[in-house]
């Protein structure tokens, strides 16, 4: 599955959900309490994949909408107005901000290179916010955004949605377990030692827009674009946004410091332009992250490829000494393995850690046995943790609860900023074509 089959599927989950829970929008109507008057700047789509997740929420009232594009302001007004959300809509979200009163929230969906600028000013205008990844295409204005938070004191969630996903949470915290000291029980995957991750994509051309819908070259310039094909195509030019690394590597790499439980020591890596030469990012990278752990070092490789979707999906796995982890939020692609040598896990089934595997298949007469240099096949366990939601509900349901004082944030800007560092110095070693060591103040606002 793409990244675009990923936010249609996702869009199709909410918006059936919405239909079966209408309560969401009448407890707000109704004066609950707890309602949040809440905006969206930037209704494209993963804008109104946020959306159609919010809205199963209750208590969750939109208000306002603003994007510069006629056509993503009209999409969101009538499928918000269809959920019994009736709101105002702006081409410029400054005059939202003036205008409006009463909001709490907002959720900032609009490419990388403004994301600091709407955000830090929603929390200047005091506003609690959830900004998608990555923070910014740039390492300054990400900062920014972690200080125009401390500054404010309003709370910003990145995101980075697989850091309140039940399933992730549950694998962290009862399989991985990161932060264990020096010398502690290993756990059931034993010592960690090695990750990887992939999210790869086929062949695909450029966005583009019907004639009726395409915009005046002086409000595309009065915006920040050059032409309608950078705005509609803005992910692959280096002024708007941070190219397949940082699109689809970012959300990996964040599990990679989140189940390793510290940010990475170094990285290299290697990655071109060999496809798409009309296009400034890389179309391929390949990194190979070191981390430092409690208990040694272990390493990761991630690897991003637009010209193929092979590679089975999009997954995280975690291999350690006694068994392995694959993580993903498709629950198909999501085992556990046991190697044969390690002990036995019944005591992990018992417990309800993981699910016990079918039972093995008896060998067929005659079938050949396995070469003496080849390890034997490890047993699948499954997780008994199922999420029902849309994947980026359970993130946008901690950031409402926090804004309501009930709840911490998941991933908060200050630590979203590890995961960006540990992305922009890939390009970094990608220009050096050398191993780029970390430092602790990188880390640090």
């Amino acid at each position: 599955m793409n990244r675009r089959e990923l936010l249609r599927a996702s869009l199709v989950a909410g918006a059936g959900a919405a239909l079966a829970r209408p309560e969401a929008a009448r407890s707000a109507a109704a004066g609950d309490a707890d309602a949040l008057n809440v905006a969206v700047i930037g209704t494209g789509t993963q804008g109104r994949v946020l959306i159609s997740a919010a809205i199963n929420i209750p208590g969750v009232r939109f208000r306002a909408v603003a994007d510069i594009w006629p056509y993503s302001q009209g999409y969101a007004q009538r499928w918000l107005k269809s959920r019994g959300h009736v709101v105002a809509v702006y081409e410029d979200y400054r005059e939202m901000l003036a205008k409006e009163r009463g909001l709490d929230a907002a959720i900032v969906a609009t490419p990388d290179f403004v994301h600091a600028e709407h955000t830090n000013a929603c929390l200047a205008a005091g506003l609690g916010v959830y900004c998608e990844k990555m923070m910014s295409n740039s390492l300054p204005a990400a900062r920014s955004m972690v200080a125009a938070m401390r500054k404010t004191g309003k709370l910003l969630q990145i995101g980075h949605q697989r850091r309140s996903n039940p399933r992730y949470l549950f694998a962290r915290e009862r399989i991985v377990r990161p932060g264990k000291p020096a010398g502690a029980p290993p756990g059931m995957l034993g010592r960690l030692m090695h990750a990887q991750a992939s999210w790869n994509r086929a062949v695909s051309g450029d966005l583009g827009a019907p004639r009726k819908y395409q915009m005046d070259p002086a409000v595309l310039k009065r915006y920040g674009y050059g032409s309608m094909r950078e705005f509609r195509n803005w992910r692959w030019f280096k002024k708007y946004g941070g190219g397949p690394i940082s699109d689809l590597g970012s959300h990996q790499i964040d599990v990679f410091n989140w189940f390793f439980g510290c940010g990475p020591s170094a990285v290299m890596a290697t990655g071109g332009r060999d496809f798409y030469t009309d296009r400034e990012w890389h179309d391929n990278v390949m990194a190979i992250y070191e981390y430092k752990t409690p208990a040694g070092l272990a390493r990761a490789f991630y690897e991003v490829l637009t010209t193929t979707s092979a590679g089975g999906g999009y997954a995280e796995q975690f291999m350690g000494t006694a068994g392995s982890l694959r993580m993903s939020e498709v629950p198909k692609w999501t085992r556990v393995y046991r190697e044969a040598h390690a002990e036995d896990w019944a005591k992990y089934v018992r417990q309800r850690i993981v699910n016990a595997p079918p039972k093995p298949k008896t060998p067929e007469p005659g079938e050949a046995a396995l070469d003496a240099r080849v390890s034997e096949e490890m047993a699948a366990y499954t997780l008994p943790v199922e999420l029902s939601k849309p994947i980026h509900q359970p993130h946008l349901e901690n950031f409402f609860d926090a804004v309501r004082g009930k709840a911490k944030l998941s991933c908060p800007a200050d630590v979203a900023l590890a995961s960006e560092m540990a992305v922009f110095k890939v390009y970094e070693a990608l220009d050096a074509q050398r191993k780029i060591a970390f430092a602790p103040e990188d880390f640090r606002v």
